[in-house]
């Protein structure tokens, strides 16, 4: 391992400038994939790994949905992240309502910031699902595992990891 002295990076240079950032169209991209995500029949073709997370406001009270990628892992789900303000929402012993096709299911949220945990979580999202990891700027190696520099580089820009356990 050794570190990039212009990032910071123990593991390296990144292979990619990070995650993608958000785009202009990103909130018409939502609407109509929460849309699609309500469609009997459909949403398990476009769902697959996609969910709708069903956010109350900690001040306001409004709920939010946010369509997210997700990966599951054991009973859990893995949802790999920038730190928008949404994730504020979000505390172990709330409950979150997320619909995955069919009725709202709830579980209990874990938002992880720390590095460590970002990394080892991040890697098993990537592995699972490599359209997410290319969203959040991950790349691979040669032999198909994720770059460790990516990860780091994700987690510096904000990157979080969100474990959801069942209830």
């Amino acid at each position: 391992m050794s570190e990039d002295s212009g990032t910071g990076n123990p593991y390296g240079t990144p292979t990619t400038s990070g995650p993608k950032p958000v785009g202009r169209a990103q909130g018409m991209t939502n609407r109509v994939v929460r849309t699609l995500l309500r469609v009997p029949g459909l949403s398990g073709v476009v769902g697959k790994r996609l969910a709708t997370l069903h956010v109350v406001g900690r001040k306001s009270g409004n709920t939010y949905d946010i369509p997210v990628a997700y990966t599951t892992h054991g009973q859990t789900l893995l949802i790999g992240t920038a730190l928008r303000p949404w994730v504020k929402n979000l505390a172990p012993g709330t409950p979150l309502a997320i619909t995955r096709g069919g009725s709202p299911e709830r579980f209990d949220p874990i938002v992880y910031t720390e590095a460590d945990d970002v990394l080892r979580l991040f890697e098993i999202i990537a592995r699972d699902n490599k359209t997410n990891a290319d969203y959040n700027g991950i790349g691979f190696d040669a032999e198909g595992n994720p770059n460790k520099a990516d990860i780091y580089q994700t987690w510096q820009q904000g990157g979080v990891v969100i474990e959801l356990r069942p209830i």
